[in-house]
């Protein structure tokens, strides 16, 4: 039986790799598939990875109807097995009940990839409802680590190098500049996104002789086993 299976993580763990890899196994296999994605960092109408892999994708604007879009191809006589779904923490509400849709009436396999909370530490609206919906819900087991070494959990907005925690929920980093300066994106440990210790910070401070090396870093890393 077809699912909706959510991939979920913070940035750096992966999941556009992961996405790029799932069509590959399938198209080996001979199934076919469609990619989607919405505001990836490379441009409109690609999926791509920080590894350096990319591949043409269907740009998801808010006015996109995927259960349209797919039972048009359907209609046309295409042969489609399976959806990879990235940067569906983007997608609205109703566009992810959609893909349910999909699923339940159509049979077919829907895998999407996202970050579940923005640098707010709020969910997205998009993620919100995977995780109401999905068949399954899987934690990638890549974890990204904050500067500290610590598994990151949370995601940090960098504007000109200070760490802020409010403005506008989907500004992407990397390519766009907001209008306060250059965004960045890096992800934090809870306690470091707590005390809004990004690594900018945190070596700026490791520099000041007002800052104590136990203030600095609270949550040392334990030595390896």
């Amino acid at each position: 039986m077809a699912e909706l299976v959510f991939f979920a993580g913070t940035m750096d763990c992966g999941k556009s790799t992961l996405a790029l890899q799932m069509d590959h196994n399938h198209r080996a296999r001979g199934r076919v598939g469609m990619i989607f994605t919405r505001l990836d960092r490379s441009g409109e109408a690609v999926l791509s990875s920080r590894l350096g892999l990319e591949t043409a994708a269907v740009e998801v604007s808010e006015s996109l109807d995927f259960w349209e879009t797919v039972v048009a191809q359907l209609t046309a006589g295409a042969r489609v097995d399976h959806l990879i779904c990235d940067e569906a923490q983007f997608y609205t509400p109703e566009q992810v009940e959609q893909l349910a849709r999909i699923v339940d009436e159509l049979d077919i396999e829907v895998f999407a990839f996202g970050i579940t909370s923005d640098f707010r530490t709020e969910l997205f609206p998009g993620s919100r409802r995977l995780i109401e919906l999905a068949d399954r819900t899987q934690v990638l087991q890549v974890a990204a680590l904050c500067w500290c070494g610590r598994r990151a959990t949370h995601n940090a907005r960098v504007v000109d190098g200070a760490m802020v925690v409010e403005g506008e929920q989907v500004v992407v980093g990397d390519t766009a500049e907001a209008s306060t300066g250059e965004v960045e994106y890096e992800v934090l440990c809870r306690r470091h996104h707590m005390r809004r210790m990004s690594s900018t910070a945190a070596q700026a401070a490791a520099l000041s002789a007002d800052v104590l090396p136990f203030d600095l870093d609270a949550c040392p890393v334990p030595p390896p086993a």
